[in-house]
């Protein structure tokens, strides 16, 4: 009996094995290009779109060449060219130079990124998610000098609280109040930068200049110190996600019923469950139940009666789960403490509020 169990074992590692090797296998698309010349307005997953069947991979791709070691620089005018390096798909560099002691031209919009910033910008400045109590206890926008309701830039406006002279301070409209699908538990307020200001006085009610708008202020609204973090470039490794549960979309930026590709989403984790910048996620529609009535005949959810759904509720005896619909991948790009902001960049299928989001896995045919 040893012998046959020490093989069923060694059988198991194998594949486990293979499983691994061929997860981190890169596809290269069929009727790829042998070259590409980079052109202005390109992101690295632009690029990688032309090679790759799965295009968030592109740090494979380019990993193994020490000419992209910090792939952000790469340039308009830049030739990309295919090679293979120990049997694996590589991209090599051969810069845009120019016949003159200047040496590589340096394109005024600087390096690629891996993404078109414009398309989340104004979340990384603008959308925070922060904890509610924490938000109310914050100084309050009493009014201003103006008459008017609204203020806009250049606009001083009275703060209750004594500022410190000279500090800069961001205005944050209170937006919507987050939750988990599964405790009901609070995950968090989003709050919306409307306008960006300096301390121009201090005292029990401060005085501050609106340095700049990004809406309408107005009496209500919280003062918070501007995260340091929200200004900076932002450039991401993408890599998978690995989380021990699926986490959820739980929010569309516009409020919208369904979402599509390059439109921005909340998700349930955030830094607390290990979600970080870069993360992708593949999203699925969770399948539905298929109740089987009393004739022994399937019946679809929108074809059940009340006594039907009800038995569903109670049991899943009479019920069989569907599998899940696949329907497009998200990048992580902005982490709180309990939620996230991600940018949906494929889409096969629009995307919901509560769909599921788990690792992305090269091996799933649909995926």
């Amino acid at each position: 009996m040893e012998n046959p169990m020490k093989r069923l074992i060694l059988l198991a590692l194998m594949i486990i094995s293979c499983s691994f090797v061929f997860a981190d296998t890169l596809t290269l698309k069929s009727g790829h290009p042998d070259s590409y010349v980079v052109k202005k307005g390109d992101t690295l997953w632009d690029i990688s779109e032309h090679f790759l069947n799965d295009p968030w991979r592109w740090p494979k791709l380019w990993g193994a060449n020490p000419q992209i070691a910090n792939p952000h620089l790469i340039y308009p005018g830049d030739r990309l060219t295919l090679v293979f390096i120990d049997g694996e798909p590589r991209l090599v560099v051969k810069p845009h130079i120019r016949k003159s002691p200047e040496g590589r031209i340096m394109p005024k919009d600087g390096a690629i990124p891996a993404v078109d910033l414009s398309l989340i910008r104004p979340f990384l400045v603008q959308n925070r998610v922060v904890d509610g109590d924490w938000f109310d206890e914050q100084p309050m926008v009493m009014g201003g000098e103006s008459d008017s309701k609204y203020h806009i830039a250049s606009d001083i406006i009275y703060v209750q609280d004594q500022l410190t002279l000279g500090d800069k301070f961001g205005v944050y409209a209170q937006g919507r109040e987050f939750v988990s699908k599964e405790e009901g538990e609070p995950l968090g307020r989003e709050v919306i930068l409307t306008a960006s200001g300096r301390v121009i006085e201090s005292g029990p009610i401060s005085k501050v200049r609106l340095l700049s708008n990004f809406r309408e202020t107005k009496a209500g609204y919280r003062v918070l110190p501007i995260e340091d973090d929200s200004l900076l470039s932002a450039y991401f490794m993408p890599r998978a996600a690995k989380l021990e549960t699926p986490a959820t979309v739980i929010a569309s930026d516009k409020k919208n019923r369904e979402m599509g590709k390059l439109d921005v989403v909340y998700i349930d984790k955030g830094n607390e469950d290990g979600v970080e910048a870069g993360h992708v996620f593949s999203i699925f529609r969770e399948g539905v139940d298929i109740v089987i009535n009393g004739d022994g005949q399937p019946v679809l959810p929108q074809d059940r009666s009340t006594y039907e759904s009800l038995l569903t509720g109670i049991s899943s005896d009479n019920a069989v789960k569907m599998p899940d619909i696949y329907r497009g991948k998200l990048m992580v790009f902005k982490v709180f403490d309990r939620t996230s902001l991600a940018l949906i960049v494929v889409n096969e299928r629009p995307v919901r509020v509560d769909d599921k989001l788990i690792q992305p896995n090269s091996l799933l045919a649909s995926d």
